[in-house]
Order: structure tokens, then C-alpha cells, then sequence
């Protein structure tokens, strides 16, 4: 086997499986790492030369735990390193392996690899830095790019959340039927933050920024294929693709936000959208809802929509009532309101947020929807005060960028040199 593409893709692929029986023979992320490590180096000389493993997870985990175990032995001059070919030799051992790995053993080893990862004691920042180190293989300097950081800095972050991890005493056991259902929705909470970390970017930062949607969705069809049954993870799955299937069009020439009213629909990929639209109709049909599915049914519903005309937005509102009812939270109310603006108009809008301005001081999003609002009401004052509030607080040279475009409009309008011209 020569095809060196297509090794890489099968370590990637097999890495999850692989570090998840490797920290549960080692007990140790550093120690499971390097064993898995050392498994690649050998997979790279051998594989060529020999032909593609049966299971390459096997191969990896009978050849990384025998390599940890000799490093080990090492350390502790406990007994000489054996020979290569008792190491290398894996004719006959990788089979026997992979007769012994089955896929609930997987399921449990990825479960609690990821979980690990996610540890209630660690910053989302720091589950997410290490999500994407150990689970997904990225390295420092990616993970750093993306998080706009530098690489020892980033180094730092990893490092302290791992010996944190470790100071924790993470239980290394089989989890039941409650932990594990427990464990499911802390692992699909932090595959949504690594999606939401790469999704909230401007124009510039994009291209940096993708990977992170990329390997988020990587990592839900990876958990939708060990929970093949569970609706939520369906949701989530759905919800992620139809998200990200219209990243071509978010951003101008300029890197400025592009509204997705305004977006370009056929830049937006067909082939997410049919998939994630698939996963929302066979969720859907378990009737079990959850906030996941509801999300992915929004965005279905955008996704649907051939023209901003078309868009149905009497069934948002329901949905987004719905999900506030599931999960509430002030930001759901004020994406209803954008609903709501659309169904019963700017006043009852405007009429919805007001009483949110207490809690959402701090968010952007409020300020600039009630600006918008404002605006087409014709209270151009008030919006300007809005605005400029949204200005102070935006996340990106983008947001910022938008928001001062409405401004510009105001200020057209009120000198008379322009009528209203339709927001990018």
C-alpha cells in the first residue's frame, strides 16, 4: 500500500476508537497519546510496505499498547525492549484483536474519551482545545490558528487543562445506562461549542476558522454512528451541516456579513443541505423532540426556502415557542422576535425584546435587532442610540462593520440624499 492520502484517513478516521482503548489501558492521556503516536510512526513503515490492516483501529491499539507498555518498562528498567519483529510482526495478532473489539467496546472507549474531554471543570475553551488535540489529532499550531492565539500559548492551555484533567481523578469504568445518557448530551454540548467557535468568525478570520465547523461535524456523525437511534444527535448532526452549508455565502468580497436574506442561495451546498435535511425528517419521525431537533428544523425551513419570499416564517415563530418552552433562554426569545418582526410586523417585535434589555445588556445581538427595528418603525434617534450601543459591543470587525452600515443609512435618510436602502 503506497497511497499515503488514504493512510492518513485511515489513522484520522481509527483515532478516536484508538486513543479512547488506549487511555483505558494506560489510564494517562500523555501516556495514551505517545503510545498512539508511536502506533502512527509503525502504521507509516508498515503499511506500506505490507498492505492495509483488516481494522486498522486494532492494529493501532494491539501496536500502541505494546508500545506503551515497553515505554513503560523502560522507564522503570524493569525488562530489556523486545525484539522489533515481535512488535512489527502482526500477521496473525491483528486478527485476533480485531475478533476481540467489538462495537459496543468502541462505543464505550470513544464515549469516555470524549467525555474526559469535556470534564465540568475545565473552561469550554480549554474541553474544546483539548477535544481537538486528543480526539481529533489536530495539532498546537492549528488549534491555535483557529482560536486566533499563539502556538505557546495555546501549548499552555492544553497542558493545563490535562493536568487538571488528571488531578480530577476521572473514572476510567464502564458507564451505565444513566451516566452514559448523562455523558451523551456533555459530549454533544462541546461538539456544538467547537461547531459555534468556528461559525462565530468575520470575513478574514474564516478561512482560519473553518477547520473548526469541519471537525465538528466530523465528530457528530462519529457520535451519530455510535447512537445511531438517538434523535437529538440526529438534530445536532442536521442542525451543524445546515449551518454550515451556507458558509460560502456569509461573507462579501470585503469580508462583510452577508444577511442570509440576502445570501446567494446557490453558493449554499446542496449536498449538506440533503443530508441535513434527511436527518431532521428521520428525527422527526421518533417523536421525541429535543431543543437539537427544533434548531435543525429552523434551519431546515430556511434551507427549504428557494427566495427570502418563501421563507416560512409563521412556522419559525411556532418553533422558536417551542423551543423556548424547552429551553428558556432570553437569546431564544430574541431570535423568535426576528420571527415574530416578519409574521405580526416591527411593533409587537420591539414589544417582545424590551423587557429582555436587562439581561441581554451585554449582548450585541440585542442591540442590533432593536436598532433594525427601530428603524423600519421610523424612530431614527432612538435606533442611532441602539446602534451605537451594538458598535461597542461587537464581537468582530464584521458585526461592527454591519451595524455602522445602518447607521450610514440613518444619517442618509435624515439629510434626505438617499432613500432606504435594503441592509446587506
Amino acid at each position: 500500500m503506497t497511497d499515503l492520502t488514504w493512510i492518513s484517513n485511515a489513522i484520522s478516521t481509527a483515532r478516536p476508537q484508538a486513543m479512547g482503548a488506549l487511555l483505558r489501558y494506560f489510564r494517562d492521556l500523555d501516556a495514551a497519546e505517545e503510545a498512539f503516536q508511536d502506533a502512527c510512526l509503525r502504521a507509516l513503515k508498515n503499511w506500506p510496505k505490507n498492505g492495509p490492516p483488516r481494522d486498522p483501529a486494532a492494529w493501532l491499539i494491539f501496536v500502541g499498547r505494546n508500545s506503551g507498555i515497553d515505554a513503560v518498562r523502560k522507564r522503570a528498567k524493569q525488562a530489556p525492549m523486545p525484539e522489533e519483529d515481535q512488535i512489527s510482526d502482526l500477521e496473525d495478532a491483528e486478527g485476533d484483536m480485531a475478533e476481540r473489539l467489538d462495537g459496543a467496546h468502541y462505543r464505550d472507549d470513544i464515549l469516555r474519551l470524549l467525555f474526559i474531554c469535556c470534564h465540568p471543570d475545565l473552561p469550554a475553551t480549554q474541553q474544546i482545545a483539548v477535544a481537538l488535540r486528543i480526539v481529533s489529532g489536530l495539532t498546537v499550531k492549528q488549534i491555535a490558528r483557529a482560536f486566533l492565539v499563539g502556538e505557546s500559548a495555546m501549548e499552555q492551555r492544553i497542558t493545563r487543562a490535562k493536568a487538571r484533567i488528571a488531578d480530577a481523578g476521572v473514572p476510567f469504568e464502564t458507564p451505565g445506562a444513566v451516566e452514559r445518557s448523562e455523558r451523551l448530551a456533555a459530549v454533544a454540548a462541546m461538539i456544538y461549542l467547537i461547531f459555534n467557535e468556528g461559525y462565530s468568525t468575520n470575513g478574514g478570520e474564516a478561512p482560519a476558522r473553518a477547520p473548526l465547523c469541519e471537525e465538528a461535524i466530523r465528530l457528530a456523525r462519529l457520535l451519530l454512528r455510535l447512537f445511531q437511534q438517538e434523535p437529538e444527535i440526529m438534530g445536532l448532526t442536521a442542525l451543524l451541516l445546515l449551518q454550515h452549508a451556507r458558509a460560502p455565502a456569509r461573507f462579501d468580497g470585503n469580508g462583510e456579513i452577508v444577511l442570509l436574506e440576502d445570501q446567494d442561495r446557490s453558493l449554499w451546498s446542496r449536498k449538506m443541505i440533503d443530508e441535513g435535511l434527511a436527518l431532521v425528517d428521520k428525527a422527526l419521525r421518533h417523536r421525541k423532540p429535543g431543543p437539537y431537533q427544533v434548531q435543525a428544523a429552523i434551519a431546515a425551513l430556511h434551507a427549504r426556502a428557494a427566495t427570502p419570499e418563501d421563507t416560512d416564517w409563521t412556522e419559525i415563530d411556532l418553533l422558536y415557542g417551542l423551543l423556548e418552552q424547552m429551553q428558556p433562554s432570553p437569546v431564544v426569545t430574541l431570535n423568535r422576535a426576528v420571527a415574530v418582526s416578519k409574521v405580526r410586523g416591527p411593533e409587537a417585535a420591539l414589544a417582545m425584546i424590551e423587557p429582555l434589555e436587562d439581561r441581554l445588556a451585554g449582548y450585541f445581538h440585542f442591540f442590533g435587532l432593536k436598532g433594525g427595528l427601530l428603524m423600519q418603525l421610523g424612530r431614527g434617534e432612538e435606533a442611532r442610540v441602539a446602534f451605537d450601543r451594538a458598535i461597542a459591543l461587537a464581537n468582530t470587525a464584521a458585526e461592527a462593520a454591519h451595524i455602522r452600515m445602518h447607521i450610514d443609512r440613518l444619517i442618509k435618510e435624515s439629510t434626505g440624499t438617499s432613500s432606504i436602502q435594503k441592509a446587506r
